[in-house]
């Protein structure tokens, strides 16, 4: 394979789903390092950042879920999926779910002038980044990055 041959990168059968991963993961931790500094330090420019980091990562969790569909279906000619593949899948959806969750709450919060963020977003965030950080870890052992 070549590579800077521009149809294999495009058509590979899995390639798009590891590469596209990284930008939720990134995008979603980023932005709730930011909501916690922003709660600590009282800074809205923190919060700011935070709530646009979240909206780009819940928005980006949509193709990388569609990605890893594809693989599935490409790579395992959609077989029964069990096994660590099970769960990375169930995390994955759990992942994708929680991210647009925590994006919900920062995008209700401010549509109502006034309103303050509600602190029980933090265990929220919180748990969703364990379980972003967790699925991306079994996603690299599934990949052989980890293993």
């Amino acid at each position: 394979m070549n590579p800077f041959d521009i149809k294999s990168v495009l058509l590979a059968k899995h390639a798009q789903h590891v590469v596209l991963v990284h930008f939720p993961i990134a995008l979603f931790l980023a932005g709730v390092a930011f909501d916690w500094l922003g709660q600590w330090k009282r800074n809205a420019a923190l919060a700011t950042a935070a709530y646009y980091n979240l909206l780009v990562a819940s928005g980006s969790t949509l193709p990388v879920v569609a990605t890893g569909i594809l693989a599935w279906r490409w790579q395992l000619e959609g077989a029964r999926l069990k096994g660590n593949l099970l769960f990375h899948l169930a995390l994955g959806t759990v992942s994708s779910l929680l991210i647009w969750l925590v994006w919900w709450l920062h995008h209700r919060a401010r549509r109502r002038t006034g309103q303050p963020l509600p602190i029980y977003r933090l265990p929220v965030e919180l748990l969703g980044a364990f379980i972003v950080a967790l699925t991306g870890h079994l996603g690299g052992f599934l990949s052989g990055i980890n293993s």
